[in-house]
């Protein structure tokens, strides 16, 4: 793994989602190489200062390592979500879709194992929550928002590490068939990324088919 140190901190710009190694599942390496890599990805994403987690894959490295970090930094080395809960939609971009973003289909609570811990981690984005020690304790709105943001930043760099993107993770949406109810020429707000529109809800259906979203 000689070659990665100095290598990787030369490495600023993330390859992009057409890059084979960006849908590939990634090998798995020892809590020592991991490490090694974990250190790089975080000087990488400091120097960058546009993000909040980076997969070892993004910088052209073929190892199930990505690093985290909102609240504080987190290693994860061969993860796997062991378990989850709370479905919820959330707007996502990624450093390898620049300028581009959806909304994805993630969970509240997750529940991982990483290589480099011998016990599993809890995280969650509601207002009270384990901490990883396993200790009750309720969070403040902003805390709550910081936790939320944490577990959905997991989950993202995980994905990676198993070769899926935001867009593996896109959440469909139904269009919505008009009725009587709402009214064909009632004023509705749409959006897709941060377009917003607000039109008439008879001329909504077919751009909900093209991704946008009504609010």
């Amino acid at each position: 793994m000689n070659f990665i140190v100095g290598f990787m901190k030369s490495v600023i710009n993330c390859l992009k989602h057409d890059n084979p190694l960006i849908n590939k599942k990634l090998k798995e390496v020892s809590v020592e190489e991991g490490n090694i890599i974990a250190t790089e990805l975080f000087q990488i994403l400091n120097q960058r200062g546009d993000g909040i987690g980076l997969a070892a894959n993004q910088v052209g490295i073929d190892a199930q390592v990505a690093v985290v970090n909102v609240r504080e930094p987190i290693i994860l080395i061969n993860p796997k979500i062991v378990k989850q809960w709370d479905e919820i939609s959330y707007y996502e971009g990624c450093l390898s879709f620049p300028n581009s973003g959806v909304r994805t289909q993630r969970y509240k609570n997750i529940i991982i194992q990483s290589a480099d811990v011998d016990c599993q981690y809890y995280f969650s984005g509601v207002e009270s929550a384990k901490d990883a020690k396993g200790s009750w304790e309720t969070a403040k709105k902003h805390d709550t928002d910081q936790r939320l943001l944490e577990t959905i930043c997991i989950q993202h760099e995980i994905d990676h590490l198993m070769g899926k993107t935001i867009h593996d993770r896109e959440k469909k949406l139904e269009p919505v068939v008009s009725d009587k109810k709402i009214g064909r020429n009632r004023l509705v707000t749409i959006q897709k990324g941060d377009a917003i529109k607000v039109l008439k809800y008879k001329k909504v259906e077919k751009l909900l088919k093209e991704g946008w979203y009504i609010k």
